[in-house]
């Protein structure tokens, strides 16, 4: 499987969907079905029984995933971008890159 453009705590902004324009923080990342969970994006009501962490049951909100091809980094500047690979030249090692900026993410 090919490695995914977004990791955990990225920054990425929403550019398809109901929740389009949206930005906020990776939270998971799921691999196998290349989908995240974004932090504040894709909010599902969930009906919860009584339980040990919710004693009252009810109504919960949580983020639902959303596919990654509807997703964007977004580069130091504020800007969202598409990701690039390199090898580093002091490391050797592959590293991610804004393809608007040429700068190196994290």
């Amino acid at each position: 499987m090919a490695k995914l453009h977004i990791k955990k705590g990225d920054n990425v902004m929403v550019i398809a969907g109901n929740d389009k324009g949206a930005s906020g923080r990776v939270l998971e990342v799921i691999v196998e079905k290349q989908k995240a969970i974004v932090e504040g994006v894709n909010m599902v009501k969930k009906h919860t029984k009584p339980n040990a962490q919710y004693p009252d049951g009810g109504i919960i909100s949580k983020e639902a995933p959303i596919h990654i091809s509807n997703l964007k980094v977004i580069d130091k500047s504020g800007n969202p971008t598409r990701i690039g690979r390199k090898i580093d030249e002091k490391t050797g090692k592959s590293v991610r890159y804004s393809k608007k900026s040429g700068e190196v993410i994290k």
